[in-house]
């Protein structure tokens, strides 16, 4: 496995990409122009469900980082199944269970994870994995507009809520979507790092099957709709890599065609020729 870095296209209509819990859940915007904002943590949320759900069954494809989970309960499982003590912490034990976490979940092996949490002489403590795959904040081609929806819920929660409503059991609530945008984001895929996480090319090739089919197994009502659009890959010829990421990402050029996009269509892709030594691949 060789270099590759990586645009990712994905839009909005009429939803919520990513919401913001210190803003009243709105979409997340830059202060200061007015773009929209996804962070890297929303798109390999998307990525663990998507493995979850097709591949979470078979062996090395669990996920540590899931809904509800209790995160020490897998470290406390790789000692307890490797035969490690707790009473003592020594490198060889966090060694091997750093070793059983990359090969049981898929997560840790991708995108890494600190696994040294707890209290110490009471922890099973798997240390950290710096993952080979990394993602920077999507970001949207234009300002993005954030329209604030009112809306209306008719049944109430509890019978003290209908007494005090006289029986009107309506509530009133709040939405915010995003008419429309297109997001762009960059990723990495070192290979020094896949060697050490155990990160190979099933994994390489489930990673572009989530990021293109993710959106498809996540609707919610309050996403709207949300696509990949293009996935395009810079894939050097040595494993250190033949060209900075900022010169390849800058071959991938965005212009509108209107002057208010609600749609894909409504913007122009060209990518340049890239130089000796990267080949670029299309997967969507």
């Amino acid at each position: 496995m060789n270099r590759i870095d990586f645009v990712l296209l994905f839009d909005v209509a009429d939803g919520n990409p990513n919401g913001n819990p210190d803003a009243r859940n709105m979409p997340r915007q830059d202060t200061e122009t007015g773009h929209g904002l996804v962070t890297d943590v929303c798109i390999k949320r998307v990525v663990r469900n998507y493995t979850e759900l097709t591949r979470g069954s078979q062996p090395g494809y669990a996920i540590h980082v899931r809904e509800k989970a209790v995160l020490n309960v897998h470290q406390e499982l790789a000692y307890s199944t490797l035969g490690l003590s707790l009473a003592k912490e020594e490198q060889t034990s966090v060694d091997a269970g750093r070793a059983w976490m990359c090969k049981t979940f898929a997560d840790v092996r991708t995108f890494g994870a600190v696994m040294s949490t707890g209290k110490e002489g009471k922890r099973a403590n798997c240390g950290q994995v710096r993952g080979p795959v990394q993602l920077t904040f999507g970001r949207s081609i234009d300002p993005i507009v954030v329209d604030d929806h009112c809306i209306t819920r008719v049944a109430v929660t509890s019978q003290e809520e209908a007494d005090k409503q006289g029986g009107d059991n309506r509530m009133m609530g709040r939405k915010y979507t995003v008419p429309y945008a297109l997001y762009r984001m960059h990723g990495f895929v070192n290979p020094f790092l896949a060697q050490q996480t155990g990160f190979g090319e099933a994994d390489l090739a489930l990673l572009w099957e989530a990021l293109i089919n993710g959106f498809e197994l996540a609707r919610a009502a309050g996403k709207g709709l949300m696509s990949c659009r293009r996935l395009i890959l810079f894939e050097h010829e040595s494993e250190l890599g033949n060209v900075p990421a900022h010169k390849l990402f800058d071959l991938v050029k965005i212009e509108k065609r209107a002057d208010v996009p609600r749609s894909f269509s409504d913007y122009e892709v060209a990518v340049g020729t890239p130089p000796e030594g990267v080949k670029i691949r299309e997967l969507a």
